[in-house]
């Protein structure tokens, strides 16, 4: 269960570094091994490739009419390695796509990440909270 919020960098190559408290259990899970995808919020989906893999066939199935978001998160999947430092690249296409630039947030969100430029996170987080709480927390308690 992956959660928590990382401010971190991408370097020169294109490249970031998983910070230390995940990348021991995405080693241990997965070998290191991640798939990166665009998400329709506009960030970039990073799961370990098992979880990947089962979001893949289901994914797969989803009606014809669902055939545009089969595009972009099928379409735009690559698969990645962490290298010996933990870090994985991220490529020039997803990267674009994202709008990342240097710095970047790296959000747990229970079975994979979002990876979203800090910039237009802060946009998007200071908007939703403007917006309010949803209604689906009517039965929630803090």
């Amino acid at each position: 269960m992956f959660q928590g919020c990382s401010a971190l960098t991408l370097d020169a190559k294109g490249r970031v570094t998983i910070p230390t408290r995940h990348r021991d259990a995405l080693t241990s899970a997965d070998q290191g091994r991640l798939t990166l995808t665009r998400h329709p919020d506009g960030c970039l989906l990073v799961y370990p490739r098992s979880v990947w893999e089962d979001r893949r066939e289901q994914i797969a199935r989803f009606p014809m009419s669902a055939r545009p978001l089969q595009r972009l998160l099928l379409g735009n999947a690559l698969d990645v390695d962490m290298d010996g430092s933990g870090r994985i690249l991220v490529s020039p296409e997803l990267r674009q796509a994202a709008g990342l630039a240097r710095e970047v947030m790296l959000l747990g969100m229970g079975s994979h990440f979002e990876l979203w430029d800090a910039a237009e996170w802060a946009r998007r987080e200071a908007e939703d909270l403007s917006k309010g709480m949803s209604d689906a927390l009517e039965n929630f308690s803090f």
